[in-house]
């Protein structure tokens, strides 16, 4: 039986599919953690140059990987928003910008508490340091460029342009070790290879996929919230509050 998908990017029906999402999504999310930083801080040897402080790793690249991407799908949201004047595009492209900013944020303070053991600095002018927070920048002035304008359509169309420009720091975030000489150490995880001890990937890939879980969980718990703020005077909106009454 074929499934009719346009179906769901009505924000009515999203917003019903999106409610059974998120329990899935969440509590996935919470196992897949508690796993994650059990083998990363306990099963996972010690570093033999970086020692314990290592352990770090297994929040902060998790973060900085996930801040780059959903900026990629909130920018791809956008633009589908912008193009083709979709509402729900430019809906999801508001629900991701806050959990980006916050694992962008997280990155960043991981990587000063990974970089003060290592570098003997808390902050370094760093071409992927300085490239980062520009990415977090990215996201506050997204969110606050759509709070500023108060009629929705024309937040959605702005902060869209200031998304889709943005998008072309992520790249330079991904190559600024290899492009500058920079104090950031290379990839660890290669389409080639890893050189990892099998404990330390498993606990890395266990909190990407956790951290990700995460970031969908809220998003689509965020979107609703939007869809609901919204679509206020819809009908079916209506319907809803009265069946919860």
């Amino acid at each position: 039986m074929a499934i009719n998908w346009f179906k769901y990017s009505s924000p009515s029906s999203f917003y019903r599919v999106a409610g059974k999402m998120v329990p899935w999504f969440a509590w996935s999310a919470a196992i897949l953690s508690v796993v994650g930083l059990y083998i990363g801080f306990f099963v996972a040897p010690t570093d033999i140059q970086q020692s314990e402080a290592y352990r770090i790793m297994f929040i902060h690249v998790p973060a900085s990987i996930l801040s780059m991407f959903i900026y990629l799908v909130m920018a791809g949201y956008a633009a589908l928003g912008l193009i083709f004047n979709t509402r729900l595009s430019s809906m999801m492209a508001s629900a991701l910008a806050p959990t980006g900013a916050l694992l962008a944020f997280l990155s960043l303070w991981t990587g000063a508490l990974w970089g003060k053991p290592m570098w003997g600095a808390w902050w370094v002018w760093d071409a992927r340091l300085t490239s980062e927070l520009i990415l977090l920048f990215l996201y506050l002035g997204f969110i606050a460029l759509h709070a500023s304008i108060d009629d929705p359509r024309r937040a959605d169309r702005a902060s869209a342009l200031l998304a889709i420009i943005g998008s072309v720091n992520v790249p330079i975030i991904y190559f600024s070790v290899q492009w500058w000489n920079t104090l950031h150490q290379g990839a660890t995880v290669k389409f080639t290879g890893t050189s990892m001890h099998v404990a330390m990937q498993q606990g890395m890939y266990t909190m990407m996929l956790a951290v990700w879980l995460y970031a969908v969980a809220v998003s689509l718990l965020r979107v609703r919230c939007i869809i609901l703020e919204r679509e206020c005077k819809a009908q079916w909106v209506s319907e809803l509050v009265e069946f919860r009454r």
